[in-house]
Formats: structure tokens, sequence, C-alpha cells
């Protein structure tokens, strides 16, 4: 488990951007299961859409490339510092289930699929109330910049 201040001290992103509230489980190497409570407050509400609110999908992926950088860090065993960049390298199959809205949770089953020369390969779902809401293929990668 992880909570806020944990998560954090390793990703560099913060609010509104910031989209993991908590680690539930996390086996390096495997697997995490994270969450998001998705709140009426969250900027990007105010016009997407007014008369009905829905969490844009590409913040949805963004959530669990964040889970997924947090399972890259535990399975290395490293802590990033400020010249340590986590990228996306890829996303295929992205579908989109069901919307997401005001005061949902997103529960994101992220797995390690492969790591192999510095790019890492997950499968990502994630869920609301049991039900796919997201699912994709991420590639990622850590960089190091000056």
């Amino acid at each position: 488990m992880m909570d806020i201040h944990q998560i954090l001290k390793l990703l560099p992103h913060r609010y509104p951007i910031l989209l993991v509230d908590r680690v539930l489980e996390i086996e390096p190497g495997k697997s995490i299961k994270a969450l998001k409570n998705v709140s009426i407050n969250e900027p990007f509400f105010m016009g997407h859409f007014p008369k009905y609110p829905v969490m844009p999908g590409v913040l949805m992926i963004e959530a669990m490339a964040q889970a997924a950088a947090l399972l890259s860090f535990s399975t290395l065993g490293v802590t990033p510092d400020d010249k340590t960049v986590y990228y996306f390298a890829g996303i295929d199959g992205a579908r989109f289930k069901r919307p997401v809205g005001p005061g949902d949770q997103m529960i994101m089953d992220v797995s390690l699929l492969r790591m192999k020369a510095g790019i890492f390969k997950f499968k990502g779902v994630t869920r609301v109330d049991e039900n796919i809401a997201c699912e994709a293929d991420l590639m990622c990668t850590m960089r190091t910049v000056a």
C-alpha cells in the first residue's frame, strides 16, 4: 500500500494532473492496483461537459500511466530524482466502455507485461463499481534530462 504522501515523493505530478490518490496493492515486477477518487471539483468538469460532467478519456489513460510509473519504480527499486522523466512511448488498444463522472471511484489495475531495453509494456484496466470504464496497452520509458 502507498498513501498520497508516498505517491508525492515518487511522482512529479501535482494538482490538477496528479491522478492517483492511493495504491491499494503492489507486487513489484507484476502488478499494481491504485485508485482515483473523482470529484465534482475537478477543473476539467467545468468544460467537459458543463451539463453532463464526464472525465476525459485521455485523463483516464494518464491515470493508468501514473500507476504504471509507480509500478516501474517499485520494480526497479528506484526513487526518481529531479532529472528523471517518465514518458509515454505508446498507447495501443485504448477502449472506453463507460463514462466516468463526479462521485465515481476509479480502480486501476495495471500489469507489467514486459520490460526490455528501458521500455516497459503494461496492460491497464480501469473499473468503476466493478464495470470496465477504460482499458489500454501502455508503453512507457524513463529518461534522464539535463
